[in-house]
């Protein structure tokens, strides 16, 4: 494009879920929900963690950062997309939109390696029991934990150097209800080849990796499982991965659909059902599935309730 032909783009407006006038306001009350029962589960699940010493293991030093990036994630998400429930028009600068975009990426990038340090967890109490102390002692759970945060940290300020040698010229309109990557690339008049093949190799990286982590955990779990004589013995192993295995299907179910799909056969309103599944709805359901089915965790809800 010939140099003064275009204006550089200072903000960006957000066009949502919808434009149906008809479905904002349930929409609205929908996602303020969401985001409610949100921040009390994944608030609630932490300091529940933390104030119940007999939660003080491996398994739930884990289950806290979980809540605690679900929660940040959130709260990076659904405040902006509230907005454009209310207002016609949701404007965010550039600045702004890349802050988000970072944090976003952050988060996402964490939880998948998250989820994959608790099936190892999970691996190493079942296929192991008398090595488990000593395998996942403190230090290493928190060597574990930071190499999460800084993985999700290298990726995310990799990705958004790469969004900033972009020129964003075309319109100001993001098909999209928060900055994600490839409705930004999208509004680029630049060559967006090196940020692609740095997404495609950062999503493979941070979506088939953990995913073939867990996988083969489960395996080697499930093989541990079936040899136990016991139906009862079965019953418990299994019912302490269930959760996990849940969690884990429909986050990386998700974002698999959105961001491993060739060009050609995903759209970006597709990609929106999907991304709100695992920004939206997935930090929702992990608190709600990770209590309901955990007897150790409504234990100490209750005894944290009989105390007050």
């Amino acid at each position: 494009m010939a140099e003064g032909n275009y204006s550089i783009v200072s903000e960006f407006v957000f066009l949502g879920l919808t434009e149906k006038p008809e479905l904002q306001l349930p929409l609205f009350l929908l996602f303020l929900v969401i985001y409610i029962v949100t921040l009390l589960g994944n608030l609630g699940m932490v300091m529940l963690i933390l104030f119940s010493p007999h939660l003080h293991i491996p398994m739930y030093f884990f289950l806290s950062n979980l809540s605690f990036i679900d929660l940040c994630q959130s709260s990076v998400i659904i405040p902006k997309m509230l907005e454009k429930f209310i207002i016609v028009k949701s404007v965010i600068s550039f600045a702004e939109c890349m802050a988000q975009f970072y944090l976003f990426d952050v988060f996402a990038v964490s939880e998948c390696h998250m989820l994959a340090a608790m099936a190892c967890d999970r691996y190493v109490a079942i296929c192991n029991p008398l090595l488990y102390n000593v395998t996942m002692s403190y230090k290493v759970c928190s060597w574990m934990v930071a190499a999460v945060y800084s993985v999700g940290l290298i990726c995310a300020t990799g990705e958004t150097v790469c969004l900033l040698r972009l020129l964003f010229c075309k319109a100001e309109d993001i098909n999209h209800y928060f900055c994600d990557l490839l409705p930004l690339l999208e509004q680029s008049c630049s060559s967006t080849f090196i940020n692609e093949v740095v997404a495609l190799s950062f999503s493979s990286l941070n979506v088939i990796v953990p995913a073939l982590n867990i996988l083969s955990s489960y395996i080697f779990i499930m093989a541990t499982i079936l040899r136990i004589p016991s139906t009862e013995g079965r019953s418990k192993a299994f019912s302490t991965c269930s959760s996990h295995i849940l969690a884990v299907a429909v986050f990386f179910g998700s974002l698999t659909f959105m961001y491993l799909q060739p060009s050609s056969v995903s759209s970006m309103d597709q990609g929106k059902v999907s991304s709100v599944f695992y920004t939206i709805v997935v930090p929702m359901l992990n608190p709600l599935i990770y209590s309901l089915r955990n007897k150790d965790v409504k234990v100490a809800f209750y005894k944290i309730v009989g105390r007050r």
